[in-house]
Parts: structure tokens; C-alpha cells; sequence
């Protein structure tokens, strides 16, 4: 039995969850999302007793992946939907800086040209200033793949530090060219 996927996922006040049609339904007070679970996998939902239950149909390798995969994301929903998911990103260099225009988030990273990255529907960007990103939104999914995507435009260096990094990311720095006497 998976470890994950045997533990009942909770339902925090204020959280429906519904098993409609083959596609399990999560709307809270952030916003709803909705998922179709694998077959190999089904999903019980008991909201007077306040928690969703993952089971799986036989004890195939794919079921027992699929098992603890489909409660992680049961849980992500209903997190996602009830507090929402954040990821920082920091910027670091001389003259290296982002702004908000609308729907596009302008970068500018030590590349000849400004970057245009498109902002995603679902998301919510904010500069709080020039060096630093905040990425909000519902899905775990859509909010990692946007910071990592912004991130891998100018990963950080390792010889000055310099790029766009997570917030508290520690990047190994390596020593410059020696000089020999």
C-alpha cells in the first residue's frame, strides 16, 4: 500500500469537492479547479465526513505510481483553492531588472533586448520592486512551470552570482582564474 496515497486527503472549511461525470471538482474561496483522475485509480469524496479518499484497482506498478501521484494532487487542489501557492524569484546583477506592463512581465537581464514573457491566465504577478518577482495562483502545476520558466531565461551564474534565482536559493559560487606568480 502506498504511504501517500493510503492517508485521507482533509477538506478544510469552506472547500467543496465533487466527483461529477469522471472529473473530480474543487472549488473554495480562491477559486475552483477540476481534474480527470487516471482509471487505474478511483477517488471517493465523503464531504460530511470531511476528507477524499484515493483507492487504486489492482496492485499493477502503474496503479501503485498512479495511487500516491493522484492523492498528491487531490491535496494540491484543495490547498491550492483554500490558501493559494506563491514562489518568489529574485533578480541579481548590475542594472538587471522586471516590471509589470499589463498581461507581460518585462525583464531585463544583460541580453541586448528586453524580454516579453506573457503572463499566463490564472496567475497573478507582482513586482513588490525591480529585483524581486512574486508568482500567485491556485494551481501548484501553472505556478512552479511559470517560475522555473522565467528562471531559465538567465539561470543564475556561477562565477558572480548573477541571473534570476528562487528567493533563498543558494548558488554555488566557484573561484575565478587564478593568477600564478
Amino acid at each position: 500500500m502506498s504511504r501517500i496515497g493510503k492517508s485521507p486527503v482533509p477538506i478544510p472549511k469552506g472547500v467543496k469537492v465533487a466527483m461529477e461525470a469522471g472529473m473530480l471538482k474543487v472549488e473554495g474561496p480562491l477559486g475552483k479547479l477540476q481534474q480527470k483522475p487516471h482509471e487505474a485509480v478511483a477517488v471517493e469524496v465523503d464531504q460530511a465526513a470531511g476528507f477524499v479518499k484515493v483507492t487504486r484497482s489492482d496492485d499493477s506498478r502503474m496503479s501503485r505510481a498512479l495511487h500516491g501521484l493522484t492523492r498528491a494532487l487531490v491535496a494540491n487542489m484543495v490547498e491550492g483553492v483554500s490558501k493559494g501557492f506563491v514562489k518568489k524569484l529574485e533578480i541579481v546583477g548590475v542594472g538587471y531588472l522586471a516590471a509589470l506592463q499589463k498581461t507581460t512581465l518585462q525583464l531585463r537581464v544583460g541580453f541586448a533586448n528586453e524580454l516579453q514573457v506573457p503572463i499566463p491566465a490564472g496567475l497573478t504577478i507582482t513586482c513588490p520592486d525591480q529585483t524581486h518577482i512574486v508568482i500567485n495562483g491556485i494551481d501548484k502545476q501553472l505556478v512552479g512551470q511559470f517560475a522555473a520558466e522565467v528562471r531559465s531565461l538567465r539561470k543564475p551564474e556561477p562565477y558572480k552570482g548573477k541571473g534570476i534565482r528562487y528567493e533563498n536559493e543558494q548558488v554555488r559560487r566557484k573561484a575565478g582564474k587564478a593568477v600564478t606568480k
